[in-house]
C-alpha cells in the first residue's frame, strides 16, 4: 500500500493525493498533489521537507480575514490565494453554526454542511482546482487552515475528476479527525459550556460515509463533478489539465 501520509514537522495533516487507484485501472500520481493544514505551523524543517519534495506553488484556500489574522509565511515558492467562502457577515456565520449543531449526529452534519459549501461557493470551487491546473512546474500544495474542510471537498473534487471511486476518496477524508486530533482535542477541551464543546467537536469530525452522500448526491444533481465544474465557470481545458496533472 501506498504510504502517503507525509511527516513535515509542525504541520499535523498532510498528505500526498497520489498512490489512489482509479476506476479504469490507473493510479493517481505521487507528488502532483499533496494536501495540508495550515503551512504557518511548519517549522524550519517542515518548510525544508516541503521544498525538497517538489512543491513549487501552494494553494491557500482561507479566507481574506484569516489572511489578515494570519499572514502567509515568507517562503520560496509561488503562493495563490482562491478563498473557498464569500466574506460573510458574523451572523451568517452563526447560522451555519446553528445548522451544524441542529443535525441529529456527524454524519448528517457534514453531509449537509459540505452540500451547502459546495451550491453556495460553486464559482469558488472551479476557480481552485482551475488553479492547480494551470500551476508551473512542480508539486502543488493545497491547505486552509486545519486542511479538512475546504482543503477535503477540493481534494475530493480533484480525485474525483481523476476517477478515484468515491469510497476510496471518502476514506482518505476520514484521516483527518485522528490526524488532527493532537490540536483540536485542546481547542474542544477548551469550550466554556458543554453547547460550545459540542459544537467544536462536531466541527472536527470528518466522518467517511459524510463524504461518500456528498459526491453521491453532487452527481445525482450534476451528473458529474466535472459538469458541476463546467457548470461554475471552469473550462474544457482546464478540466483535462487538473486530470492530467494528477493521473499517472
Amino acid at each position: 500500500m501506498t504510504e502517503r501520509r507525509l511527516d513535515w514537522e509542525g504541520c499535523l495533516n498532510v498528505r500526498d493525493l497520489g498512490g489512489h487507484p482509479t476506476e479504469d485501472g490507473g493510479e493517481t500520481r505521487m507528488g502532483a498533489v499533496v494536501r495540508a493544514d495550515s503551512v504557518r505551523k511548519l517549522t524550519e524543517a517542515g518548510w525544508e521537507a516541503l521544498v525538497s519534495y517538489g512543491i513549487r506553488t501552494i494553494l491557500d484556500l482561507r479566507l481574506t480575514s484569516e489572511l489578515e489574522e494570519d499572514p502567509p509565511a515568507e517562503i520560496p515558492v509561488d503562493v495563490v490565494h482562491v478563498s473557498i467562502f464569500d466574506e460573510i457577515s458574523l451572523e451568517e456565520q452563526m447560522e451555519i453554526a446553528a445548522r451544524w449543531f441542529g443535525a441529529p449526529d456527524d454524519v448528517s452534519a457534514v453531509h449537509e454542511g459540505y452540500l451547502e459549501m459546495l451550491h453556495r461557493n460553486a464559482r469558488n470551487f472551479a476557480a481552485a482546482i482551475s488553479v492547480v491546473a494551470r500551476a508551473g512546474e512542480g508539486g502543488v500544495l493545497v491547505h486552509c487552515a486545519g486542511g479538512k474542510d475546504r482543503t477535503g471537498l477540493v481534494s475530493a473534487l480533484l480525485l474525483r475528476l481523476a476517477g478515484v471511486p468515491i469510497g476510496d476518496i471518502a476514506a482518505d477524508y476520514g484521516l483527518s479527525a485522528e490526524n488532527l486530533r493532537p490540536s483540536w482535542s485542546t481547542w474542544v477541551d477548551a469550550a466554556g459550556d458543554d453547547s460550545e464543546r459540542e459544537l467544536r467537536r462536531r466541527f472536527s469530525a470528518s466522518p467517511a460515509e459524510a463524504m461518500v452522500q456528498v459526491l453521491e448526491e453532487l452527481e445525482r444533481a450534476h451528473g458529474s463533478v466535472e459538469a458541476y465544474l463546467l457548470g461554475d465557470g471552469m473550462t474544457q481545458e482546464d478540466v483535462e489539465l487538473a486530470r492530467s496533472r494528477i493521473r499517472s
